[in-house]
């Protein structure tokens, strides 16, 4: 169970904070499977990185800007894109540019999109925790209106 029980709430607690113009807080809101956890750290190993440890948490301000201010999309739709990518079944992604997890299995958004949801990590300043930084609804050819 990667996202914890009560994520959804403590994930838009954070991004109702930031849309109200307030400092939103570093929470935990899951892990990493244990195969998605030795995927990415035997990527860091390859590239010369320290290993992350399991937990990951949010602050959630680029995903709010890119995703809800840059995009369009709402907090709801936001909530179903980190539920989705932070799966069990969500797959590591190997890129020189960023670490991530994006689930194979597409979903149908609100906006009549297939989609695979990638979860992108941020590894560096919180660690050996690593942030959920973004997330990509891959796909998403039709987006919401502003």
């Amino acid at each position: 169970m990667p996202l914890i029980a009560n994520a959804r709430d403590i994930l838009r607690t954070n991004l109702e904070q930031i849309r109200d113009g307030k400092k939103a807080k570093t929470v935990a809101i899951g892990t990493l499977s244990d195969k998605q956890l030795a995927g990415i750290n035997a990527n860091r190993l390859v590239d010369g990185l320290p290993p992350i440890v399991a937990e990951v948490v949010f602050v959630g301000s680029h995903i709010y800007k890119s995703r809800i201010i840059g995009d369009g999309y709402t907090i709801e739709d936001v909530l179903d894109q980190i539920s989705s990518a932070m799966e069990d079944i969500s797959k590591v992604v190997k890129s020189l540019k960023m670490t991530g997890i994006e689930n194979p299995n597409s979903r149908q958004d609100r906006y009549g999109n297939q989609v695979r949801d990638r979860a992108v990590f941020e590894c560096s300043a919180r660690h050996p925790r690593p942030e959920l930084f973004s997330v990509m609804p891959k796909g998403d050819k039709t987006k919401p209106t502003k």
